[in-house]
């Protein structure tokens, strides 16, 4: 009897100690959640700008030879001289080859004697043609002989004359025997070399050269730009800026030069053509180039980075950093996203604070704790 009493005892105490540690527990959890504040979410934070960003288009283009031009022969001969070297910039005039010249002065020299000859009978004939003249009144002289005689002289002149345009024919076959740069530019490869006979019926060329300073990029834009395009250029040349495949690399600026006249039905495009100074001559024609058409300026807009900028199911939104250091959830319009930059043309104002990362983990309402802005070192 006593070790029932006994364990009766011990089982109520085990029973109030339970409870009394459950009662501890359950009063200290609400007490242990109260005494923890809530966490700060790190962000990095960025101030909205106001400036200036350019509207624009964008395409891909194809440089192109503000001139070229494809040296051949106009003359039949062996080629004696190469006065250039492959490659070599020249200029208008420049001696390019030399034909042999030496058929074609004997040429020259021949025409001349004939002219000589026929100007030696001719002053003959106009001698015995005044003397003819004399003769007939008198009777001495028939008035058939006169006649006759007014017809060779005449048949002399005339040869005269086909002596001169034969000099003038050899003399420009010998001029063309020693060909010159017609153009200012570059020289391509050489495709005849010293010795080789060309003939003017060859489709061979003896060299090409090009002109890249100036020189165009030629390139097409949708349709639907066209007619902001013609108003803008209406105003002023537009001006074009050529960067390479990176598109960040500024290989050079022009002016938009040409707007076709007609639209490519095929591919629902306008042709554009745009000429660049090029003296650095960073353009070479063939190139593949990025080109941006600026159409006009936005004046003092409110721009931002473009990762500051979320996507959501209402529109695009962006989280604004209060006084107290807590975030606002706030609906924007972007106009443009170009070069990294939103540019904002409702919801935001120059200075207001705005997170640039670290927004994944926010909410309306959120405290923040402000991070240092990323170097380009950490960022990569």
């Amino acid at each position: 009897m006593a070790r029932r009493i006994v364990a009766g005892l011990g089982v109520m105490l085990c029973l109030g100690l339970l409870g009394l540690w459950w009662l501890n527990i359950g009063a200290g959890v609400p007490r242990a959640a109260a005494q923890v504040a809530p966490s700060e979410i790190p962000v990095t934070a960025g101030v909205v700008t106001a400036q200036d960003v350019p509207q624009y288009l964008e395409g891909i283009g194809t440089v192109q030879a503000f001139n070229m031009v494809t040296v051949k022969t106009q003359v039949d001969g062996a080629i004696v001289k190469v006065a250039f070297t492959e490659g070599q910039e020249v200029r208008k005039g420049d001696p390019l080859f030399q034909i042999d010249p030496r058929p074609y002065e004997a040429a020259l020299a021949l025409a001349m004697a004939t002219k000589e000859k026929d100007a030696a009978q001719l002053a003959t004939a106009q001698a015995d043609l005044v003397r003819y003249g004399r003769l007939v009144g008198p009777g001495f002289q028939t008035r058939q002989s006169f006649e006759d005689q007014q017809g060779l002289v005449a048949q002399l002149q005339a040869a005269v004359k086909g002596d001169e345009a034969q000099i003038d024919t050899a003399r420009v076959n010998l001029g063309y025997t020693n060909m010159t740069s017609p153009i200012d530019g570059r020289l391509g490869a050489r495709l005849v070399d010293l010795g080789n006979l060309v003939r003017a019926t060859d489709n061979t060329p003896l060299v090409s050269i090009t002109q890249i300073k100036p020189i165009f990029v030629s390139f097409t834009l949708p349709q639907d730009d066209l007619d902001q395009i013609r108003q803008q250029q209406t105003q002023a040349p537009l001006k074009v800026t050529a960067l390479a495949s990176d598109g960040k690399t500024v290989l050079g600026e022009g002016r938009l030069t040409l707007i076709d006249n007609m639209i490519d039905q095929a591919t629902g495009t306008i042709h554009l053509k745009a000429s660049f100074p090029n003296q650095d001559e960073r353009l070479w024609p063939g190139e593949f180039v990025n080109l941006r058409v600026v159409l006009k300026m936005r004046r003092e807009v409110a721009t931002v980075p473009s990762q500051t900028v979320q996507d959501g199911p209402d529109g695009h939104f962006a989280y604004v950093i209060g006084q107290d250091d807590t975030v606002e959830r706030r609906a924007v319009e972007v106009a443009a996203v170009q070069d990294g930059v939103a540019v904002v043309s409702k919801g935001l104002a120059p200075g207001d604070r705005v997170v640039v990362d670290g927004q994944y983990r926010l909410t309306g309402g959120a405290h923040v704790r402000l991070l240092p802005p990323k170097s380009a070192g950490s960022a990569s």
